[in-house]
């Protein structure tokens, strides 16, 4: 199998003056489209722009089009008096200030969850897999559940929002909690009893279509791939990159595992619950459970013995330097790591949205 990839950011719109969250109007949609097409699309809030990569072979095919990505966004954004940063929140920005884009779908989604929806101003990184066969997919999603708070650690890149210091390396997933169908999803036994669970919400009129299951990790309802949904969008391309290598290598694994008739234990949704607050407690610095010894682990620990799982399908993925790149940034601290040690040099949110939009183009 391929495991192909496709990568989704989400970035801020930020005025270079002000540095809060600004509505672009759609003006870098439009312009963008001229040159990328349809790797550019409007989100909900005005302030926020969407771009994904075509399909990709591999990871180094993924970093050049992430890389053209960013870089076009930047241009056009500066060419139109903008600036764009990669951060799960925004340091101070409202969001009761920012307004929504009028479109159909986003009116009826407003209409339907009202302040949840209002205050849903985040930033995430989706990160796509390619596997045709659904029951496939959904096997692999199963066991993928398990390692969810171990890539959302890594991602963590959002301490702020509305001005003040959370406490939380990724506060991002505790406003997107507020939505229905969000976290870590249960485990469907198959194929059939999926379909019997997303036949029953639309019956029911709970949706209208499966793309509003939003949950951390799904098979997507329209592309044949297994979406990757629970990270911050990260500071950096290379960081990025990193992230989608160990995504890519889990499910390889997780496929080699299942080709040999072994199979990965699956947790019930509670227990991983545990170590996915933690994750967004603390980052990489706090503790994870392990499951297996019953014992609380550095989550650092924890993140070698995931490179150690995946060691073995990395070669054939061409993604061992991209993979290893976590070592890095395990020693670099995350971006929300990196956002709170310039915010304890300067005791300035301004400098911070400066930071981000510095490393949001490092490396274009």
């Amino acid at each position: 199998m391929e495991f192909t990839l496709g990568i989704e950011e989400e970035y801020q719109v930020i005025d270079p003056e002000s540095r809060e969250l600004i509505s672009h109007d759609q003006q870098i949609v439009l312009e963008a489209e001229k040159q990328l097409s349809e790797q550019v699309k409007a989100e909900m809030h005005q302030a926020v722009v969407e771009v994904g990569t075509n399909i990709c072979k591999d990871i180094k095919e993924a970093h050049a089009e992430l890389t053209l990505l960013r870089r076009s966004i930047s241009e056009i954004a500066n060419g139109l008096g903008f600036k764009i940063g990669a951060a799960g929140t925004h340091p101070f920005s409202e969001w009761e200030k920012q307004l929504i884009t009028p479109n159909p779908r986003y009116d009826e989604i407003v209409l339907e969850l009202q302040d949840t929806a209002r205050s849903n101003l985040i930033f995430g990184l989706h990160v796509h897999v390619g596997i045709t066969d659904k029951a496939l997919a959904l096997h692999l999603t199963n066991s993928m559940r398990y390692f969810l708070p171990h890539l959302y650690a890594l991602s963590t890149n959002s301490p702020f929002w509305e001005g003040r210091n959370t406490g939380f390396k990724s506060y991002r997933s505790k406003v997107f909690d507020k939505f229905p169908r969000t976290g870590i999803p249960g485990v469907f036994n198959s194929l059939s009893e999926y379909e019997s669970y997303v036949n029953l919400l639309v019956k029911t009129k709970c949706i209208d279509n499966p793309k509003k299951i939003w949950w951390d990790i799904r098979i997507h309802p329209f592309f044949p791939t297994l979406e990757v949904r629970i990270c911050d969008v990260p500071l950096t391309i290379e960081e990025t990159i990193t992230i989608t290598a160990v995504i890519q290598a889990l499910v390889a694994k997780l496929h080699k595992l299942k080709s040999q008739n072994l199979n990965f234990i699956l947790y019930h949704r509670a227990l991983i619950n545990e170590n996915k607050w933690r994750a967004g407690r603390y980052g990489l610095d706090g503790k994870m459970i392990d499951f297996g010894k019953e014992c609380e682990v550095d989550t650092k620990v924890i993140m070698e013995e995931l490179l150690e799982f995946i060691d073995d399908v990395v070669d054939d993925l061409g993604s061992r330097k991209e993979v290893e790149n976590v070592r890095e940034m395990m020693k670099r601290g995350t971006g929300a790591d990196r956002q709170l040690a310039v915010y304890e040099e300067t005791k300035d949110l301004i400098k911070v949205v400066d930071y981000i939009t510095e490393q949001t183009l490092l490396g274009t």
